[in-house]
């Protein structure tokens, strides 16, 4: 990269939203006893001895000179459920602490009902830095609560969550290989149904066989009917047909040989004969591709499209099944649509993710 790279604040801003940060307000009192308070995320630890903490606010910030001015001040770390709280605190509102439960710290300053944590702190210093007042604090008192803290990033609150890759993957049984895939997947569903707005489904096999854990709906659903726990028949569906060409048939074989003697008539239901050349097929292609489906009309209220790819274990066995699911007019199917190369990217990262190392690039 050139040394002399000119960049504008807009480019800065979305390089500064890659480092995930949690969500704090921070609050005090001014000099006749009155509660201010503003949202931040740069707040940061700098000393364990002495604890000491810092954080940054705009010199135009309209509460400026009461924080500039005051002896204390409160870090109150947001719960992942305070969202409206911290929308409310970043707003320039006369009264932020209208509505506001709070109860009262070291010189009465406000600590926000219901946060993940509390630091309650002395300033020990200011200092100009650009167009930003940097905070210096001593922690005086601290409190934590036990709540899942907000987290921020990208532009976006987002959820913290324990990373699924450790030990535990290599060495415990399948049923923790699979917990580990949905949690990874999760998250991911989320980022690739904002990206190709389609509906996304993460289906695993369940007990009584394909099971969607997880919906992520686009900005059109396709019905209100879509829940968790949904159970998929086998041989009609994209995410039971993924699981029938990849599993053992041994753990497929009931779940097939019980639809096929209901004498089913769904349009995709293949002659037992041909079932095998039809799973081989799907193998070959490495996804399932299902086109204007009526059988499901009851459930979604018209036609629908699918595609499903598979998510594989470190063992090589599939572990997980990512389904896209869409009205026969509008989900494109095609090999090279934005929905199926951006499906089998995301299933391909989360293989090797789940594998342990990176995924290698796409062509």
């Amino acid at each position: 990269m050139s040394d002399d790279k000119v960049f504008d604040a807009r480019e800065l801003r979305q390089v500064l939203g890659s480092f995930v940060t949690g969500v704090t307000v921070i609050t005090t009192v001014d000099a006749q006893g009155k509660p201010h308070g503003l949202t931040v995320n740069s707040f940061s630890s700098v000393s364990l001895d002495p604890p000491l903490v810092l954080w940054s606010q705009s010199l135009t910030a309209p509460s400026h000179p009461v924080f500039r001015d005051a002896e204390r001040f409160v870090v109150n770390i947001l719960a992942d459920d305070q969202v409206a709280i911290s929308n409310q605190f970043a707003r320039g509102k006369d009264d932020k602490f209208a509505g506001m439960a709070t109860d009262q710290g070291i010189g009465g300053v406000p600590l926000i009902r219901g946060s993940a944590a509390y630091l309650e702190c002395r300033r020990m210093d200011c200092f100009r830095g650009g167009d930003h007042m940097v905070f210096l604090g001593q922690v005086e008192r601290i409190e934590r609560t036990g709540r899942q803290p907000l987290v921020f990033g990208g532009g976006r609150y987002l959820v913290a969550q324990p990373h699924d890759l450790g030990a535990l993957l290599t060495e415990s049984g399948p049923n923790i290989a699979r917990l580990q895939a949905v949690r990874l997947a999760t998250r991911a569903v989320v980022e690739l149904s904002d990206e190709i707005d389609e509906t996304l489904g993460l289906g695993v096999w369940g007990n009584q066989g394909p099971t969607i854990v997880r919906w992520e709906e686009s900005t059109q659903p396709v019905s209100d009917n879509l829940r968790t726990g949904l159970v998929l028949p086998v041989l009609t569906s994209a995410t039971g047909l993924a699981f029938a060409a990849w599993l053992p048939r041994e753990l497929t074989a009931p779940f097939i040989d019980a639809e096929l003697t209901q004498d089913a008539q769904g349009n995709f239901l293949p002659h037992p004969e041909r079932l095998p050349e039809r799973l081989s097929h799907i193998r070959s292609q490495g996804f399932v591709r299902l086109v204007g489906i009526d059988d499901f009309t009851e459930l979604y209220g018209r036609s629908i499209s699918a595609l499903s790819v598979p998510v594989f274990d470190p063992d090589g066995a599939m572990v997980l099944a990512l389904t896209a699911i869409g009205a026969t007019d509008r989900l494109d199917t095609s090999d090279s649509g934005k929905v199926l190369v951006g499906m089998r990217r995301c299933a391909d990262t989360l293989t090797q993710r789940l594998r342990g190392s990176a995924a290698p690039g796409n062509p």
